[in-house]
């Protein structure tokens, strides 16, 4: 009798990019095909992935790496299981931080009483946050943060369905 494979084959692409916004609508473009074509996440997810993404990459571009520098992003998926994204920055811009910091940061703007008082500062909370099942800060050597997100399909297909799916078998209620 054959041994079964367990473990679940992995698809891992990596993408370096230069520090400028320019390279954003690619990322953007190919984010949102890459995750409705490959994985089974419904089509609403892949969308809020895509907006992770570029909240993820424009704050390692604005922030985390210097002009003329560069921006890794990862993207690993597991078909029916999970999507594991990291964007890497070199820690050359402008507000650079540890991986400590910028935790703490993220732990502050997500508690409930938190007020933010800008236009600006919402978005690793607000949609990064708020769309995945992980998000981890790591310092990478010789400098600049990681930040890995993952989100599992099972999680997804549960709050799509009990956000308002209607079922064809039976009528909506008005």
């Amino acid at each position: 009798m054959e041994q079964e494979k367990t473990q679940q084959e992995k698809t891992k692409i990596t993408i370096t990019l230069p520090t400028n916004a320019y390279f954003m609508s690619g990322i953007r473009d190919f984010t949102l095909t890459m995750i409705k074509n490959t994985t089974a996440f419904p089509e609403k997810w892949a969308f809020r992935f895509q907006s992770v993404v570029d909240e993820l990459c424009n704050n390692a571009i604005e922030y985390g790496s210097a002009p003329g520098s560069e921006i890794r992003i990862t993207y690993i998926h597991v078909k029916d299981s999970y999507i594991e994204i990291s964007v890497e920055d070199t820690g050359t811009g402008k507000n650079t931080m540890n991986a400590a910091g910028l935790e703490k940061v993220f732990q502050e703007r997500k508690e409930p009483g938190y007020v933010f008082t800008g236009i600006r500062g919402r978005g690793l909370v607000k949609i990064v946050g708020e769309w995945t099942d992980e998000i981890h800060f790591t310092d990478r050597e010789g400098g600049g943060i990681k930040v890995t997100v993952k989100k599992n399909l099972e999680d997804s297909r549960r709050a799509t369905k009990s956000q308002g799916a209607v079922s064809l078998n039976q009528p909506a209620q008005i």
